[in-house]
């Protein structure tokens, strides 16, 4: 049964119950404007105390900033594009083939696009000090974290976010009302555990816009492959063995 039900949902259901149809162009404009609101938000959240001086903006501010905002845009987008809004959440569903590899290609530069003017509206709104005290949010290792530990970190939290997604959101066993708030505080446990060490991309879009703007090219490489590793991972430990699982009869 479980085996049936993953093979019917393969090209033609995605996340949140959207259909993965022809109209790929409405749905990548969907996700440019998801990733750009979550990228805006939740940078914006980070900088807001550099540029203002108000140190309310700590690391919990910047958790409920991003989980908030994915809960808000996932039950607000998810039926339209699936509100992937993460480019390791795409090529994990890709890699499991619950969605098809041109479209994967296509979302990955949509998200990447959002990530960039999500971050250029948040220079825009804060000024010079967002990007020279700030540097727009941008996530890089604090001192003393390897970038061995920064791969391992994002990989991680990564690997539970997808995790929780592709569960959530794709198995028709699990409560589609409360798939959003799942993911969303998903991505806020993840901030909350790896935040003070690489600042809990989780997502490579995320950290696209805000450190290339930014200037903070040296470590990106970290932010996009190592969430990519732990979504498709994920991705593929819930598909091969965890979907198919039941409890044992009483």
């Amino acid at each position: 049964m479980a085996s049936s039900r993953t093979t019917s949902r393969v090209g033609s259901t995605g996340l949140y119950g959207s259909r993965i149809g022809d109209r790929l162009g409405r749905a990548a404009l969907t996700e440019v404007i998801g990733t750009a609101i979550l990228v805006f938000v939740g940078t914006s959240t980070v900088v807001a105390g550099p540029a203002t001086g108000n140190s309310l903006f700590e690391l919990v501010g910047v958790v409920l900033a991003f989980g908030v905002t994915l809960v808000a845009l996932a039950a607000a987008l998810g039926h339209v594009s699936g509100c992937h809004l993460n480019p390791a959440v795409t090529l994990g569903l890709a890699a499991t083939r619950r969605f098809p590899w041109p479209a994967a290609g296509v979302y990955v530069v949509a998200q990447l696009l959002g990530g960039l003017l999500g971050a250029a509206a948040t220079w825009a709104v804060y000024g010079s000090a967002a990007r020279e005290e700030g540097l727009l949010g941008a996530t890089t290792p604090q001192e003393g974290v390897s970038a061995g530990q920064a791969f391992l970190a994002e990989a991680l939290v990564t690997f539970v976010l997808v995790l929780v997604v592709v569960s959530v959101a794709t198995d028709d066993r699990a409560e589609s009302a409360i798939a959003p708030v799942a993911v969303g505080f998903a991505l806020a446990a993840g901030i909350f555990a790896v935040g003070g060490l690489t600042g809990g991309a989780v997502n490579p879009a995320r950290a696209f816009g805000p450190n290339l703007l930014a200037g903070q090219v040296g470590p990106l490489w970290i932010y996009l492959l190592a969430p990519v590793v732990g979504g498709v991972l994920a991705a593929l430990v819930y598909d091969r063995l965890l979907s198919r699982g039941e409890p044992p009869e009483a």
